[in-house]
């Protein structure tokens, strides 16, 4: 059987979900092979392993020194040493640049913003804020595939996560782009959006930049915040935060909606939700169309009841 190469995810030495969920669409396609760069890889190797991670390439943490290229001339490498099925990437920013050089390299086509991907390599595609569903296959050579963040659920299945030194020699092109500083943005105590088990967002019915409603209900919760467009254009809430199809791709357990209308934009980044929550004045927004659950009210009178109902049953 082929191998499939994921580029691992990771932060600090902590494998982020999207990994889970790209080493689950490589499992249908082949082997898994996980390919790591920088330190950390002994500790996560249980992570990699518990999702079906046959192998483990670990990179010097010399790469990391550099901007994308050197990732892309790994991948490239490791394509032409395994005779690699696809190459798996996630489809964040530097993913799909990574994705896009990698592909250049190997003369073979590459495909992005996946959320789904077949055993014959047929990609899925949602477009038009999930109004219309495509696919595509790459013709020429290995397939370079960049899968959307929380697009394709993570199932468990035991890997051996054999763990294999590999060395690359970067070109002088790869390092004519260097990282001089790397500045630590601040954490707060919530969950990372992406990763978050429940997500409560507000949108433009919360009315100005005070989006302490919001922020009380999601910790009451132990949740992540975030936001519509219309609330991030109009400067309420950093655009870090914003859900949508310009956005960031969330897939909770839980999504409550407050005050946000539901434009196909924003139903892009968060319809695969387990169960929605919309609380809007309006009884024909279009969000309530695809809530599980609805409350036809201002959200500034049923969402502090709604916090101190939690708090009280904890």
């Amino acid at each position: 059987m082929a191998e499939v190469l994921v580029l691992v995810d990771h932060v600090d030495g902590e494998v982020k979900k999207v990994t889970a969920e790209l080493l689950t669409a490589a499992r249908r396609i082949g082997e898994p092979a996980a390919v790591w760069v920088g330190d950390g890889s002994d500790g996560a190797k249980a992570s990699l392993a518990e999702y079906g991670a046959e192998k483990v390439y670990t990179a010097p943490a010399e790469l990391n020194d550099y901007v994308v290229a050197p990732k892309a001339e790994l991948l490239a490498k490791l394509v032409e040493q395994t005779s690699a099925a696809a190459v798996l990437v996630s489809a964040t920013t530097e993913g799909k640049e990574v994705a896009g050089r990698t592909a250049v390299k190997l003369g073979s086509g590459v495909l992005t913003d996946v959320v789904d991907v077949t055993a014959e390599l047929v990609a899925e595609h949602s477009i038009f804020g999930g109004a219309t569903i495509t696919h595509s296959k790459v013709r020429t050579g290995t397939p370079v595939i960049a899968v959307r963040p929380n697009a394709i659920p993570a199932e468990p299945a035991e890997g051996a996560a054999a763990i294999e030194e590999v060395s690359v020699e970067m070109s002088d092109a790869a390092k004519s782009a260097k990282v001089v500083e790397r500045v630590q943005q601040e954490q707060s105590d919530r969950p990372e959006l992406t990763e978050a088990a429940i997500v409560v967002s507000g949108g433009r019915g919360v009315g100005s930049d005070d989006f302490s409603v919001v922020e009380s209900l999601a910790d009451s919760l132990g949740a992540a915040v975030g936001a519509s467009r219309a609330a991030v254009d109009s400067g309420w809430y950093p655009n870090q935060f914003q859900v949508g199809q310009t956005g960031k791709t969330v897939s909770p357990n839980l999504y409550i909606a407050l005050g946000i209308s539901g434009a196909i934009q924003h139903r892009a980044g968060m319809q695969t939700s387990k169960n929605i929550v919309a609380v809007n004045k309006d009884p024909e927004a279009p969000l309530l169309e695809i809530s599980d659950f609805a409350v036809i009210g201002d959200l500034h009178k049923v969402t502090p009841q709604l916090t101190e109902e939690i708090e009280k049953r904890k």
